[in-house]
C-alpha cells in the first residue's frame, strides 16, 4: 500500500507470527508517505506451506522472487527477529537492492536457547508427537512471552490462531527449527557490516526471546549502526511501544 512514487520498505516478520505482527508499523508507514510491502513467509500465514528444506536460502529466495515480480530494484529492509538474519543474508547476496536496514530485536546474534523439550522437537519422529500433541498451546504461550504488557496477549493470540488451522503450519514450523534458521548468524552480520549501509537497531531490554544482552554482539558486528534500547518492553517494540519507535523509524527512513 501506499503511493506508487513512494520510497519503498519491506517488512519481514519474524519465526512464526505472519505480517500483521507490523500493523501497526505499516498503517504508519503508508500514512507517513512510504510505498510499503508486508508478506507472509512461506510457511507462515497465508503463504504456502510446503514439503522444503525452510533454512535461510528458502526465505531469501522467497523474498528475491517476490521483489523481481513486483520490480522493485531498490528498497529499505525491516527485519524482525528470525526476519533480521533473512534480511542480512538477502543483503550479503544482492547488496544492490537495498539502501537502508532496520533491524528489531534480532535474533543471530547468538544461538537460540530452547528449551530441552523443543531441542529434543528437532529429532526425528519425536517433533512430529510432540507438535502433534503439544505444539498448539505450546506456540500460543510462547506468543505470551513476547509482550511486556499482559493485556495486549489475548487480543495476539486470536489473530495469531488463524494460521494454525491450515495444513502444514507446524510442519514448516518444526523444519525451520530443524534448519538451523534458529543458529548464530554472526558471520552474515560481520559480512554486511563491511558494507557499512546506514542501519536502525531497536531492541526491548526485557526481550526473553533474543535476550537483550545479545546487542553487544550485534554491535561489534554492526558497528556502524544507530541503536534505540527501548525500556519496559519485550520481544516487540514496534507493536508494544510505537509512539517511541515510530518517530525514530520516520526519521531514519526519511534522511
Amino acid at each position: 500500500s501506499g503511493p506508487k512514487d513512494g520510497r519503498a520498505i519491506v517488512l519481514v516478520h519474524g519465526f512464526s507470527v505472519p505480517s500483521f505482527i507490523y500493523d501497526p508499523t505499516f498503517e504508519f508507514l503508508v500514512n507517513s508517505g512510504f510505498r510499503v510491502l508486508r508478506y507472509d513467509l512461506i510457511g507462515r500465514g497465508y503463504s504456502d506451506k510446503p514439503r522444503a528444506r525452510y533454512d535461510i536460502h528458502l526465505f531469501v529466495n522467497q523474498l528475491k522472487g517476490l521483489l523481481d515480480a513486483l520490480e522493485m530494484t531498490k528498497v529499505d529492509l525491516v527485519g524482525l527477529s528470525m526476519g533480521a538474519p533473512v534480511t542480512a543474508a538477502f543483503i550479503e547476496i544482492y547488496p544492490r537492492y537495498v539502501r537502508r536496514h532496520v533491524l528489531i530485536d534480532p535474533s543471530g546474534a547468538k544461538r537460540v536457547r530452547l528449551s530441552r523439550l523443543l531441542e529434543a522437537a528437532k529429532l526425528p519422529l519425536v517433533g512430529e508427537l510432540f507438535i502433534g500433541l503439544f505444539g498448539s498451546d505450546g506456540m500460543l504461550k510462547g506468543i505470551a512471552s513476547d509482550f511486556f504488557d499482559p493485556e495486549l496477549v489475548e487480543i495476539f493470540q486470536a489473530k495469531y490462531k488463524i494460521q494454525m488451522q491450515y495444513k502444514g503450519f507446524k510442519r514448516a514450523i518444526l523444519a525451520t527449527m530443524r534448519n538451523r534458521m534458529l543458529e548464530s548468524f554472526l558471520d552474515t552480520y560481520l559480512k554486511i557490516g563491511i558494507l557499512k549501509k546506514p542501519t536502525l537497531i531497536f531492541w526491548g531490554e526485557n526481550d526473553k526471546t533474543t535476550p537483550f544482552e545479545d546487542h553487544k554482539l550485534l554491535l561489534q558486528a554492526l558497528p556502524h549502526a544507530e541503536f534505540h534500547p527501548i525500556k519496559n518492553c519485550s520481544h516487540i517494540p514496534h507493536y508494544e511501544k510505537t509512539e517511541i519507535v515510530n518517530p525514530i523509524l520516520l526519521e531514519f527512513l526519511s534522511r
